[in-house]
């Protein structure tokens, strides 16, 4: 599962940051997954989880400052497109692309197998008609 958070607001507004790992941890330190550097974000500033039977949690530190979409929330399961204002950055969180696996070993393992059998199928009319 890909997330990416999308910065709109702030030093880095315009970035895209996506991630595969969990929980992604959002804050002003150096260790955070995603580092923010604006005025009103503490070092751990909150934390996004994937929990399968839930969704997407989104847990800040106590007394941290948090809304999403325009409520101030110490908790949420996030959705597609959910706007996230931590101090005085805006941020949105987006599901990422789903990426296509290559099947062109399985395609082509596919496709001879079709002509094989209408070779063979060919092959045994010839026979038969003989």
């Amino acid at each position: 599962m890909i997330v990416q958070f999308k910065i709109l607001s702030g030093q880095k507004a315009g970035i895209s940051w996506e991630t595969r790992r969990f929980p992604v941890r959002i804050g002003r330190v150096a260790t955070a997954d995603l580092r923010l550097e604006e005025a009103g974000v503490w070092d751990h500033h909150l934390e996004v989880d994937f929990r399968p039977n839930q969704g997407f949690l989104l847990r800040t530190q106590p007394d941290a400052w948090v809304q999403v979409n325009g409520q101030r929330l110490e908790r949420a399961i996030l959705r597609n497109g959910d706007a996230i204002e931590i101090g005085g950055l805006r941020l949105q969180f987006w599901l990422g692309e789903a990426r296509q696996a290559s099947l062109g070993l399985r395609e082509g393992f596919s496709w001879s197998l079709i002509v094989a059998v209408s070779l063979a199928q060919v092959a045994v009319i010839c026979w038969l008609l003989r």
